[in-house]
């Protein structure tokens, strides 16, 4: 999937805004929860090197929350990185080249949303 497509999929598909916190960064993009303003997806052009490959390119790739059980797992394939501006623990960086699969980046990012949202307060009885 590409920035565009990220981009244009995940206005048409969750309750979002977005914002570019950083003056020196302006093509980091944070996608925001409307209601609580939480991350749950940051795409940047970051060069390989610092996500441990050859050159000093720019890569365009998004960071997800994620269950630090699958992080493990993903991070032994292709396209994902151990997450770049955000803690390892409980996010991933997914390269938006191709190399990873559309149906998986959405499934990533559909978890990401889901794990940012705010959670409801319970009734006490």
């Amino acid at each position: 999937m590409k920035r565009a497509e990220l981009e244009s999929f995940i206005m048409e598909t969750y309750n979002a805004e977005t914002d570019y916190p950083w003056l020196k960064y302006p093509n980091y993009e944070v996608f925001r929860h409307c209601n609580n303003r939480k991350w749950f997806a940051l795409i940047m052009d970051v060069p390989k090197n610092k996500l441990g490959l050859q050159g000093e390119e720019m890569l365009k790739v998004v960071d997800f929350k994620c269950d630090p059980i699958l992080i493990g797992t993903l991070r032994e394939e292709p396209g994902f990185f151990p997450a770049y501006h955000m803690s390892k623990d409980s996010w991933i960086t997914v390269a938006l080249d191709g190399s990873v699969s559309d149906d998986k980046t959405k499934m990533l990012l559909d978890m990401s949303y889901e794990a940012t949202i705010p959670k409801t307060c319970k009734k006490r009885y």
